[in-house]
């Protein structure tokens, strides 16, 4: 069953249609200067949609639903819990080219824990939408405390913003780190110091 939208991102009531969509990528492409009527640019506008359509999947997936299955028999484990090197890829807000990197997710359990294909999952949802990557680190640690309330949650990105690095100041190479740490994460040193090493930056 398809997940349903977020409640604070409803589909707009004037959504363009698919044939709006394709007639303003021929509009950028007459913009850049070229011809949409040549023959190598014809399904160019179909295809430009269809791979928005990809990019941007990430509106159409509700976050918490993703981490409401979770499960209790844990023999009692409350260590740290942690999926490293999420490939992620999501769309800058500002010049709507690609950020690329990498997601790292943690949480300690209360008394549940969450298959980890679904920390995977909630970080598609929100890269694949367009952002900034403070936003996008808040919104997957906040996603998680709220859902799981666990102990604690911490997440780092990693990544390479395509907009500095093919247009601007073409700084290629430079990497941005953001971090979310809530609760233990936070306020235990120690706790911290362990993930930072778990994750090969202590």
């Amino acid at each position: 069953m398809p997940a349903k939208p977020l409640a604070e991102q409803p589909v707009p009531p004037d959504r363009p249609s698919r044939a709006e969509a394709e007639a303003a990528v021929r509009t950028l492409l007459r913009w850049a200067g070229d011809d949409p009527h040549r023959e190598g640019l014809l399904d160019t506008p179909k295809r430009v949609v269809k791979a928005y359509e990809e990019f941007f999947a990430g509106y159409g997936i509700d976050p918490v639903a993703v981490l409401e299955r979770t499960f209790a028999e844990t023999e009692g484990y409350d260590e740290i819990v942690l999926l490293k090197d999420i490939r992620l890829e999501s769309y800058c807000e500002h010049h709507m080219v690609p950020i690329i990197g990498v997601a790292h997710v943690a949480y300690l359990p209360a008394q549940r824990v969450v298959g980890i294909s679904k920390l995977a999952r909630v970080v598609h949802a929100y890269a694949k939408r367009l952002q900034i990557q403070e936003k996008l680190t808040a919104q997957i640690a906040n996603t998680i405390e709220a859902v799981l309330q666990p102990r604690g949650v911490a997440v780092v990105i990693e990544s390479e913003h395509q907009c500095m690095t093919t247009r601007g100041v073409h700084q290629h190479g430079a990497s941005m780190v953001t971090s979310r740490m809530l609760g233990v994460f936070r306020d235990d040193a120690n706790t911290r110091r362990e993930l930072m090493a778990l994750i090969g930056k202590g």
